[in-house]
């Protein structure tokens, strides 16, 4: 069998290729050896998939976007919007709301979007289509005076273009696997060592247990990793956890993290807590927790002040020292992280496909023929709907750009 593309993976990018490509009249064969479609969609946003995000700005990139060069998505994200995303939802008559900060939902569940994208797949030109194949496997692929060769477990396909959109390496048990970096090292492409990314951090058993009495506790913070040159900060929520860290500020921060550097917390960013405790001991005989307990949830403030005796008394009778110290630590309380919770509970991968072997304009590789869009791109985004709207975009890229095959001519 013949096609005009072949789009290895059925999430998010290579189901929205596949539609555009149809629609454009080319013959597509869209597979991926997992028997469930886009299963990433479904799970994503408590289940009702943070499909886009509002604020995002194409022409600055790098300020929602990392990677060895994050101004590669500029192009194919100036092309396709997240206007241009919320737009064919309306024309769905899919229900979205925006949470906070540009972040947008729907209304009803992430499968409202996936039944979007199967509809648009469906809805092909005169001679285009889409065939899919689910569970598939690919066994191997060849290129040759042809193009491309794919050995199916359904059989042996021919194709002119073959678009990799299978994802990378987070949370393998939905089915990510490492098919996409394989296929980049076989025609010779360059990888950015990939990694975690919006992933929990962890610490030491013994120096986290003082803390992990309190798992499950949830409050605003100020969070920065770097030097001055390299610093980033996210006014984000904190979760405590049993084994470390989470919650939106920690897995923001995780992407900028670096293996060994520390990162800090402000736990009370709203307020001034020197001001605040030394009006406490002007006027207050209470215990320092209790005072604490105004400006901090009351399970942290009972935790920290077991970290010194000088703080376990009415806070009239604590020294300045043993109040301004108090108030340093809660406003700059530094930490180690030992590593991260992995690819079991990472959002995305950064790294994979270096894009200096891609096009920005179709992000077709070095290699003729062969696409890469997606997350398998060293291409990644904050938390807050940035990754998929880098899904549409650069799914969007190349579907333009891929060219009409014999099947589609005949």
């Amino acid at each position: 069998m013949r096609f005009d593309a072949v789009i290895v993976g059925a999430g998010a990018a290579g189901l929205f290729c596949a539609g555009i490509a149809a629609q454009r009249g080319l013959r597509v064969l869209s597979l991926d050896h997992s028997a469930k479609v886009a299963e990433k969609i479904r799970i994503s946003g408590g289940g009702r998939a943070n499909f886009t995000n509002r604020d995002l700005d194409p022409r600055a990139p790098h300020r929602h976007f990392i990677g060895d060069n994050p101004h590669f998505c500029r192009s194919a994200l100036s092309r396709y919007t997240p206007q241009d995303f919320i737009a064919l939802l309306q024309r769905h008559a899919i229900p979205f709301h925006e949470k906070h900060k540009g972040q947008l939902f729907c209304d009803r569940s992430a499968d409202d979007l996936i039944q979007m994208l199967l509809r648009e797949c469906d809805s092909g030109a005169a001679g285009g289509s889409v065939t899919r194949w689910q569970p598939c496997t690919v066994n191997a692929v060849r290129h040759g005076a042809q193009g491309y060769e794919i050995d199916t477990a359904q059989g042996t396909v021919q194709s002119g273009s073959l678009v990799i959109a299978t994802g990378g390496l987070s949370i393998p048990q939905i089915g990510a696997t490492d098919f996409g970096h394989r296929i980049a090292r076989q025609f010779g492409l360059r990888l950015v060592e990939p990694r975690p990314a919006l992933v929990p951090l962890t610490f030491d058993g013994a120096a986290w247990a003082p803390y992990a009495q309190l798992a499950g506790l949830a409050l605003p913070v100020r969070i920065e990793t770097g030097a001055k040159k390299t610093r980033m900060a996210f006014d984000e929520d904190l979760l405590f956890t049993h084994r470390g860290l989470s919650g939106p500020a920690v897995l923001q921060i995780s992407s900028y993290w670096q293996p060994g550097s520390g990162i800090r917390l402000d736990l009370a960013p709203q307020a001034d807590l020197p001001a605040a405790l030394a009006h406490a001991k002007a006027t207050s005989r209470k215990l320092i927790a209790n005072e604490l307990a105004a400006l901090v949830p009351s399970r942290l403030a009972d935790a920290w002040v077991q970290q010194d005796a000088g703080w376990q008394r009415p806070v009239n009778e604590a020294t300045d020292k043993a109040l301004n110290a108090l108030a340093e630590r809660l406003s700059r309380w530094e930490l180690i992280p030992t590593g991260t919770e992995g690819y079991r509970k990472a959002e995305v991968t950064a790294g994979g496909v270096d894009t200096r072997d891609l096009s920005s304009q179709t992000l077709e590789s070095r290699q003729a023929g062969l696409y890469f869009i997606g997350e398998v791109v060293d291409v990644t985004g904050w938390l807050g709907g940035y990754n998929f709207q880098w899904a549409w975009a650069s799914a969007h890229a190349c579907a333009m750009a891929l060219p009409a095959g014999p099947a589609a001519v005949a």
